[in-house]
C-alpha cells in the first residue's frame, strides 16, 4: 500500500508539474519540450527530487510516448505517399548518412575509442529523433507545410534504416559470426516488407476492420493494434516506432481522421512523460566532463544536419524558406541515440556520457533551430542583398510556401512566425 501511495504522489507531482510548464511555455510562445526534460532533470538520479517509486512506470509510459507520436505522424500520410517520397528521398538519405555519421565516426576514432565505439557514435549522431520533431511539428503547425512530406520523408528513411543499422550494431558489439549477424538482418527487413506490403495492399480492409462509429471502441482497437504491432516490431529486431508509423500508414480516410482526434490527447500527455523521462535517465554530475566535446560534436551536426535538409528540400523543389525550415526541423536528436547509446557502452562506457550530453544539447536546440533557422537566414541574406531585390523577392517566396489545397494554413507564410 505505501508502494502504491508513494506513486500516485509522485506521478500527480509529475503531471502537475509537466502541466504548469505547458502553459508557461504556451504564454511565451515556446515549444515545452526543453522544460520537459529540465524537469526530468531535476526528478532524476542526482537531481533536487529524485523519483523511486514511479520510475518504472514512468518508463512505459515513455515508450508509449514515442510510439503514440509516430502513430498520429503516420496518420497524416498514406500508403502511396510514403511509397513516392521514399523513390524520390534516397539520394538525401544518402547525402544525410555522409553528412551526419562521419562526424560521430571520426571523433570515436580521434578520441581513440575504436572501430566498434565509432559505429555506435556515428549511429549517435546520424539519426534525427522523429519523436521530437513530430511534437515541434505539431506545435509550430507545420504539418500542412510544403515542406513536411520532405522532413517526413528523411526521417522515414532513418527509421527503416535503423532497421538495418540496429541489429548490425548489435552484432559487433555482441562479437557474433558474419551468419547470426545476417540471419537477424533478414529477419528485421523481412519484418518492414511484410508490413508495408500489407498496408499499401490491404490499407483499405485494415481500415474498414477497424472502422466503428463508436469513439470508445475505435480508441479500443487503433490503440491496441498499434502497440501490439509496435510490441512485435521491437521483438523482430525492428523499432517499435517505425511499426507503430506503419500502423498509421495503413490506416485511412474517416478512420484515421476519428484516430487522430482520439488519440491526440493521449499522444500529448506520454510525449510529455517521455521527454521527462529522458531527463531522469541523465545524470546531471556526468555531464560537464563531456560537455566541450559535446558542444563541438553538437555544432557540427547542426550545420550539417541543416545542410541536409537544404538539399533534400531543394530537391523536392521547396523554395528557399523552406529549405531553412526543413534543416533547423532536423536537427534535434532524441530517443534512437540514446538507445544506441545505451547498446555501446559496454564496449566503450565514455560513449554514454559524451551520448547523453550530446542528446540533451541537440533536444533542447532542436525546437528553438526549428523555429528560428529561416527567419535567422532571412535576415542574414537580406543584409547581404541589396533591400530592393529582397522586398520584390519576398511576396513570392511566401506564396511558393503555403500548403497545398486544403492542408492547415498555420505556420506557412513566411512573413509570420508559427505558433508554439
Amino acid at each position: 500500500m505505501h508502494d502504491t501511495t508513494a506513486l500516485l504522489i509522485e506521478l500527480g507531482s509529475v503531471i502537475l508539474v509537466l502541466g504548469i510548464l505547458g502553459r508557461l511555455a504556451g504564454r511565451v510562445g515556446f515549444s515545452a519540450i526543453p522544460l520537459y526534460l529540465l524537469a526530468g532533470l531535476a526528478f532524476g538520479h542526482g537531481g533536487l527530487l529524485p523519483l523511486n517509486a514511479s520510475e518504472e512506470f514512468i518508463a512505459t509510459g515513455a515508450e508509449i510516448g514515442v510510439i503514440l507520436l509516430l502513430l498520429l505522424l503516420g496518420l497524416e500520410y498514406s500508403a502511396s505517399e510514403l511509397v513516392s517520397n521514399l523513390k524520390t528521398q534516397y539520394p538525401s538519405g544518402i547525402v544525410d548518412f555522409v553528412l551526419n555519421a562521419v562526424p560521430g565516426a571520426l571523433a570515436a576514432l580521434v578520441l581513440g575509442w575504436g572501430p566498434v565505439a565509432a559505429v555506435a557514435l556515428a549511429g549517435v549522431t546520424w539519426i534525427s529523433s522523429s519523436g521530437v520533431i513530430a511534437k515541434v511539428l505539431g506545435d509550430l503547425g507545420r504539418l500542412g507545410n510544403r515542406e513536411t512530406p520532405v522532413i517526413l520523408g528523411v526521417l522515414v528513411i532513418e527509421d527503416l534504416a535503423m532497421a538495418v543499422y540496429l541489429p548490425l550494431l548489435t552484432a559487433l558489439l555482441a562479437g557474433l559470426s558474419l551468419a547470426s549477424g545476417s540471419l537477424t538482418l533478414l529477419i528485421s527487413l523481412g519484418t518492414v516488407g511484410a508490413v508495408l506490403y500489407l498496408a499499401l495492399r490491404h490499407g483499405r480492409l485494415i481500415s474498414r476492420a477497424v472502422s466503428s462509429d463508436n469513439p470508445e471502441m475505435l480508441l479500443l482497437v487503433v490503440l491496441g493494434l498499434t502497440v501490439l504491432v509496435a510490441g512485435v516490431a521491437q521483438e523482430l529486431q525492428v523499432s517499435a516506432a517505425v511499426g507503430a508509423f506503419l500502423v498509421g500508414i495503413a490506416l485511412s480516410g474517416e478512420v484515421a481522421e476519428g484516430a487522430h482526434n482520439l488519440l491526440a490527447p493521449l499522444r500529448d500527455l506520454f510525449a510529455a512523460v517521455f521527454f521527462v523521462f529522458f531527463g531522469l535517465n541523465t545524470d546531471p554530475a556526468a555531464i560537464p566532463p563531456v560537455l566541450v566535446p559535446a558542444l563541438i560534436l553538437a555544432t557540427v551536426t547542426t550545420l550539417t544536419k541543416i545542410g541536409t535538409g537544404w538539399y533534400a528540400a531543394k530537391r523536392a523543389g521547396v523554395r528557399t524558406a523552406g529549405r531553412w525550415r526543413t534543416g533547423g526541423t532536423l536537427v534535434a536528436r532524441g530517443e534512437f541515440s540514446i538507445v544506441i547509446a545505451g547498446l555501446a557502452v559496454g564496449v566503450e562506457p565514455r560513449i554514454g556520457p559524451l551520448a547523453t550530453a550530446y542528446v540533451l544539447i541537440l533536444v533542447i536546440l532542436g525546437p528553438p533551430a526549428a523555429r528560428w533557422t529561416e527567419p535567422l537566414a532571412r535576415r542574414l541574406t537580406r543584409k547581404a542583398k541589396p533591400a530592393a531585390p529582397a522586398a520584390s523577392a519576398a511576396p513570392a517566396e511566401a506564396a511558393a510556401e503555403k500548403p497545398a489545397s486544403g492542408a492547415p494554413a498555420s505556420g506557412a507564410a513566411d512573413a509570420a512566425p508559427s505558433h508554439g
